[in-house]
């Protein structure tokens, strides 16, 4: 949050700082009022930038075994624009690339769920899926891949064909 008020500062300064440098090369044809606005408008800008492009950016930035389960969008009564376009301020996705398997059943796995909010911490929540029975578990600090056959001490509950995080992990999104 600090780097996104230093960067919107540094907009703000930066803009203002080209205009004058314009009213020093016009002499001063361009009104005294243009600086404070550019700035004003420049860093009301970014911010709008930076907002509605989190989510691309961190998107993009995630390695492909991370798959993107949900990415609701939000709308907000202190951000009118919201309402016609809505932003994505936190989303769920499953990394497939730190799952570990089952040796004995091959369709079980417990992979960790991130869940990644705007202004938040990333959680990172070990959940375990098997495939093959279309159920899924939270695991705790009791359940883990058993060494003599499926996992052990997991809660298992069968979500249904629409669920979207046993259908990330087991179909790869």
């Amino acid at each position: 949050m600090a780097y996104d008020l230093l960067a919107m500062l540094a907009a703000g300064f930066g803009v203002a700082g080209v205009l004058l440098f314009l009213r020093w090369v016009s002499r001063g044809r361009l009104p005294k009022w243009l600086v404070p606005a550019s700035a004003g408008a420049a860093m009301i800008a970014f911010s709008v930038w930076n907002e509605y492009t989190w989510y691309p950016r961190i998107r993009a930035a995630l390695p492909e075994s991370v798959r993107i389960v949900a990415a609701p969008v939000d709308t907000v009564p202190y951000q009118p624009w919201t309402y016609i376009f809505p932003l994505t301020k936190r989303f769920v996705a499953v990394d497939l690339g730190s799952a570990v398997h089952s040796e004995t059943a091959p369709d079980q796995f417990v992979a960790p769920v991130l869940v990644v909010a705007r202004w938040g911490r990333t959680e990172r929540l070990p959940v375990a899926f098997d495939c093959a029975g279309g159920r899924r578990a939270d695991v705790f600090l009791n359940a883990a891949p058993g060494s003599e056959g499926p996992i052990e001490g997991a809660e298992w509950v069968t979500p249904g064909p629409g669920d979207e995080l046993l259908a990330a992990a087991c179909n790869g999104g």
